[in-house]
């Protein structure tokens, strides 16, 4: 990408430095995640945690590996910040989501630290586009606590057969009981809360189902990029207290 590296100031003081051929692998898995307008952003020398939250009862979160992107340096041990996700998805289609075939979207993402923006040079047909999106103070992130010596269900299965359930699915229900055992106890999650997960759900290939002895559910979705790169996005749910348990 020699373009879009004339482009970029020669600074060595950057916390986080990473390039993509092709921004899509980036952007396809942040839309499975955005149905809040704010993200937190976990960089260490392992890749990228976006986490996305709401109401303190479901998390989301994707997982970007180092692996997928061409390059990716990170200075300290973690970089932390928030962003606003809808601004950060728009900056990344600004050439369009829809590209012509054989046309990529190059995309270099440098952030210098604390209260300063992060910058986006994004390059196609030779054309680039620098974006600056301010950044803020990182929020404290849910801890669900979801440790696997205390899952008491787990299932895995191809996500076409879990789509074709959820499609059978009425949406405008309050609640959904999901039984993967034929004993008790038995949990009700609130429709609201795992209908943001049914974006990942439409982007996966396989998905893993676990519940733990409070009856937090886990749905961890494997995405294969255009490149053939596997990401992961994971939703935690809190079961419905307000039902009792049968």
């Amino acid at each position: 990408m020699p373009l879009l590296t004339q482009q970029i100031p020669d600074e060595n003081d950057y916390s986080l430095e990473a390039s993509l051929d092709n921004v899509r692998n980036l952007s396809t898995i942040l839309k499975a995640i955005h149905f809040r307008e704010h993200a937190t952003c976990f960089a260490t020398k392992n890749g990228i945690k976006v986490t996305v939250e709401n109401a303190k009862c479901v998390q989301a979160n994707a997982f970007i590996q180092a692996g997928i992107f061409q390059e990716f340096r990170v200075q300290e041990e973690s970089v932390t910040f928030r962003i606003n996700l809808t601004v950060l998805l728009d900056c990344l289609s600004i050439f369009g989501s829809n590209p012509m075939p054989g046309t990529l979207t190059a995309l270099r993402m440098c952030y210098q630290g604390y209260g300063y923006p992060l910058m986006l040079f994004l390059e196609e047909g030779g054309v680039v586009t620098v974006c600056k999106i301010n950044t803020q103070e990182p929020e404290e992130t849910l801890d669900f606590d979801f440790c696997s010596t205390n899952v008491i269900n787990k299932i895995i299965l191809q996500s076409e057969g879990l789509r074709e359930a959820f499609s059978e699915l009425d949406m405008t229900s309050e609640v959904l009981q999901i039984t993967m055992s034929p004993d008790k106890p038995y949990f009700r999650y609130k429709i609201s809360l795992l209908k943001p997960s049914t974006k990942a759900l439409v982007l996966s290939c396989k998905v893993s189902i676990r519940t733990d002895n409070r009856g937090f559910l886990s749905l961890q979705y494997m995405i294969r990029n255009e490149d053939g790169q596997i990401c992961f996005v994971e939703y935690y749910c809190c079961p419905d207290e307000e039902v009792p348990e049968s």
